[in-house]
């Protein structure tokens, strides 16, 4: 048999997912001086993950990066297979036949926990669920959020956190130019929160958003930032914190929120509250109906060295009145049936990308991203965390099983065989450019599709034109 990566014959790859840590991996796999042929896999019908569904409607600028990974499609030797999920439309088993290697590069898409009385009560929501729904993600078009009280709550300090809460505050003026969902916009309309409470367990110095994040709560159109400057006080572990070079965002953080100390009186009709050193202590519903309508809060204290201070509850307490609550503490991954997966962390263990525990490696299996490390840094960090899994797949090239059936003609077939409507991305084109056509009818960047069999029929509809 001729070696793997050659003319007679490439390296097969599958890709599983099509978020940043997909497209980085296979940008990083055609930089190889070996001959690959790359099938991405996802089982939605259009691609990029994280930035179509996770990145905020107001914050165009970040989807941008979608054009890189457009190159990356156009290679001659890289297929799109959308509408097929691994592990359940088409097994693990299946895929190695057709493929010398496959990375998983399929994201975090559920939440973790409070592990907190109440949490699942009416109206106790995960931030996940809300930003798929008002990105138009198809999974999640039939949620419903409850917009009729006046009081939200929302659990951490990450940048998802900061997104919700600004989605919250804004108007509908801001937002109606963006590519929010039609649907969302429609329910945001109707909104009567007012107060928009963000609870972080740590201090000022250890919140998790970014700079850009947290100043454009200074800079909308009826909300006003509420800091209580009392809660900006830093213990001197975290003032040493600020002082490290490596903080310099933190620091900066710091400083935009003892500039919205100042902001706490303009009179807007909307107030976004930040709490820090507070943590849920539990979800109530004060008549018994089995929806939220209070929250106990905890005041926390910081113990510990500066760069590792952890938070522990002084047994005071508030409550805070509450109509909806949001959980932001965390992405976590699903694991796929037949693939080895830590449930405990909710990531596939790896050494360095190969698919493995301390027993042993699987090999020809790889993992990137979120799935791969947890949900940390930002869109750019997969792109290191990408390369590095696909030096190691790289490496092993001699010892990979080829697969049986290297073709694509024959996966086409089998696909064809199993009913699985697949969706190139030709096809996604199709929808792209619809989208856009659409969203230029009512002054938006693009109106989504958000239902996977409308998206099958438009592409159906529009090749049959042609």
């Amino acid at each position: 048999m001729s070696q793997l990566g050659t003319e007679e014959r490439p390296l097969r790859v599958a890709i599983v997912g099509s978020g940043p840590s997909a497209f980085y991996s296979a940008q990083a796999l055609f930089k190889a001086e070996l001959v690959i042929d790359i099938n991405m896999f996802e089982k939605l019908p259009v691609p990029f993950g994280l930035v179509r569904f996770g990145v905020a409607p107001d914050h165009a600028k970040i989807k941008n990066v979608t054009q890189v990974y457009e190159k990356t499609a156009q290679e001659p030797r890289f297929s799109f297979f959308g509408n097929v999920e691994i592990g359940k439309d088409f097994t693990i088993h299946q895929l190695r036949k057709y493929h010398d290697a496959v990375i998983f590069a399929y994201g975090a898409s559920s939440d973790r926990k409070l592990g907190i009385v109440g949490e699942g009560l009416n109206g106790s929501h995960t931030a996940t669920e809300f930003v798929a729904w008002y990105n138009g993600h198809p999974d999640y078009k039939d949620r419903a959020f409850d917009l009729s009280g006046e009081t939200a709550v929302i659990i951490g300090q990450g940048n998802v956190a900061l997104d919700v809460a600004r989605i919250l505050c804004k108007t509908v003026d801001e937002l109606k130019s963006s590519d929010i969902a039609a649907h969302a916009l429609e329910a945001l309309s109707k909104s009567n929160i007012k107060n928009v409470h963000v609870i972080g367990r740590r201090g000022p110095a250890q919140a998790a958003f970014t700079p850009v994040e947290i100043r454009e709560f200074g800079e909308l159109a009826e909300c006003s930032p509420i800091v209580d400057p009392a809660e900006l006080n830093l213990n001197e572990a975290s003032q040493q914190e600020l002082e490290d070079s490596k903080n310099a965002p933190k620091k900066k953080n710091f400083e935009i929120l003892k500039g919205l100390v100042e902001k706490r009186d303009d009179g807007k009709p909307r107030k976004c509250y930040f709490h820090f050193r507070k943590s849920p202590a539990a979800i109530y519903d004060k008549v018994g109906d089995g929806r939220i309508d209070r929250i106990y809060i905890e005041q926390n204290e910081l113990f510990g060295e500066a760069g590792s201070q952890m938070s522990r509850g002084t047994g005071e307490k508030e409550t805070l009145e509450c109509s909806i609550l949001f959980r932001s503490v965390g992405y976590r991954g699903i694991g796929i049936e037949g693939l080895l997966f830590d449930d405990r962390v909710g990531i596939i263990p790896n050494h360095q990308g190969r698919v493995g525990d301390s027993e042993h490696v699987s090999t020809g299996l790889y993992t990137a991203g979120w799935i791969k490390r947890g949900p940390t840094g930002i869109i750019g960090t997969n792109k290191p965390d990408a390369e590095e899994t696909v030096a190691k797949l790289l490496e092993d090239i001699d010892v990979l099983i080829p697969g049986k059936n290297p073709s694509n003609d024959m996966l086409i077939e089998h696909l064809k065989e199993l009913n699985i409507s697949f969706v190139t991305f030709a096809d996604w084109k199709l929808i792209d450019a619809e989208e856009i056509k659409r969203g230029e009818a009512v002054g938006k960047p693009r109106e989504k599709f958000i239902d996977t069999q409308e998206m099958l029929d438009f592409i159906k509809s529009a090749k049959a034109k042609v």
